[in-house]
Protein backbone atom coordinates (compact mmCIF):
# COMPACT_ATOMS: atom_id res chain seq x y z
CA UNK A 1 0.00 0.00 0.00
CA UNK A 2 1.16 3.53 -0.51
CA UNK A 3 0.26 6.59 1.62
CA UNK A 4 0.67 10.10 0.40
CA UNK A 5 1.23 12.25 3.63
CA UNK A 6 2.04 16.25 3.04
CA UNK A 7 1.46 19.60 3.85
CA UNK A 8 0.52 22.86 2.82
CA UNK A 9 1.07 26.68 3.44
CA UNK A 10 -0.83 29.45 2.20
CA UNK A 11 -0.38 33.06 2.82
CA UNK A 12 -3.53 35.61 1.78
CA UNK A 13 -3.13 38.86 1.22
CA UNK A 14 -5.49 41.98 1.78
CA UNK A 15 -4.56 45.67 0.65
CA UNK A 16 -0.96 44.85 0.43
CA UNK A 17 0.57 43.42 3.36
CA UNK A 18 -2.14 45.55 5.15
CA UNK A 19 -4.10 42.54 7.02
CA UNK A 20 -2.12 39.06 6.57
CA UNK A 21 -3.58 34.90 6.98
CA UNK A 22 -1.32 32.44 7.15
CA UNK A 23 -3.28 28.83 6.95
CA UNK A 24 -1.15 25.59 7.65
CA UNK A 25 -2.86 22.47 5.97
CA UNK A 26 -1.67 19.05 6.75
CA UNK A 27 -3.16 16.19 4.02
CA UNK A 28 -3.06 12.89 4.37
CA UNK A 29 -4.12 10.49 1.14
CA UNK A 30 -5.55 13.76 -0.49
CA UNK A 31 -7.68 14.43 2.41
CA UNK A 32 -7.53 17.91 4.88
CA UNK A 33 -7.05 16.31 8.40
CA UNK A 34 -5.58 19.05 10.58
CA UNK A 35 -5.32 22.87 9.98
CA UNK A 36 -4.04 26.09 11.45
CA UNK A 37 -5.43 29.67 10.65
CA UNK A 38 -3.86 32.54 11.83
CA UNK A 39 -7.51 34.29 12.56
CA UNK A 40 -8.39 31.50 15.09
CA UNK A 41 -4.75 31.03 16.01
CA UNK A 42 -5.27 27.45 17.09
CA UNK A 43 -5.03 24.12 15.25
CA UNK A 44 -8.50 22.60 13.97
CA UNK A 45 -9.13 18.99 12.77
CA UNK A 46 -10.95 18.28 10.08
CA UNK A 47 -11.59 14.91 10.50
CA UNK A 48 -11.05 12.38 13.17
CA UNK A 49 -7.56 11.64 12.11
CA UNK A 50 -6.91 15.15 13.02
CA UNK A 51 -8.01 14.89 16.39
CA UNK A 52 -4.63 13.73 18.40
CA UNK A 53 -2.69 15.78 15.82
CA UNK A 54 -4.52 18.98 16.56
CA UNK A 55 -4.47 18.80 20.38
CA UNK A 56 -0.74 17.79 20.14
CA UNK A 57 0.15 20.73 18.47
CA UNK A 58 -2.39 22.72 20.42
CA UNK A 59 -0.98 21.57 23.91
CA UNK A 60 3.14 23.09 22.15
CA UNK A 61 3.22 26.49 23.07
CA UNK A 62 6.25 26.42 21.18
CA UNK A 63 4.66 24.90 18.33
CA UNK A 64 1.54 27.84 18.40
CA UNK A 65 4.51 30.56 18.57
CA UNK A 66 5.84 29.35 15.58
CA UNK A 67 2.50 29.07 13.40
CA UNK A 68 1.18 32.47 14.75
CA UNK A 69 4.65 34.08 14.28
CA UNK A 70 4.40 32.53 10.34
CA UNK A 71 2.40 35.83 9.51
CA UNK A 72 5.21 38.14 9.59
CA UNK A 73 8.32 35.41 9.43
CA UNK A 74 6.83 33.32 6.37
CA UNK A 75 4.04 35.72 4.99
CA UNK A 76 5.06 39.50 5.13
CA UNK A 77 8.72 38.64 4.81
CA UNK A 78 8.21 36.51 1.72
CA UNK A 79 5.68 39.24 0.42
CA UNK A 80 8.67 41.75 0.59
CA UNK A 81 10.61 39.73 -1.55
CA UNK A 82 8.08 39.00 -4.17
CA UNK A 83 6.64 41.84 -4.62
CA UNK A 84 8.61 43.87 -7.50
CA UNK A 85 8.34 40.95 -9.45
CA UNK A 86 4.52 39.98 -9.17
CA UNK A 87 2.77 43.36 -7.84
CA UNK A 88 4.41 46.36 -8.97
CA UNK A 89 5.15 44.50 -12.37
CA UNK A 90 4.10 46.29 -15.67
Amino acid sequence: EVFQEYGESECQFFNGSERVRFVDRYIHNRELYTHFDSDVGLYVADTPLGVPQAEYFNSREDVLERARAAVDTFCRHNYRGVTPFTVERK
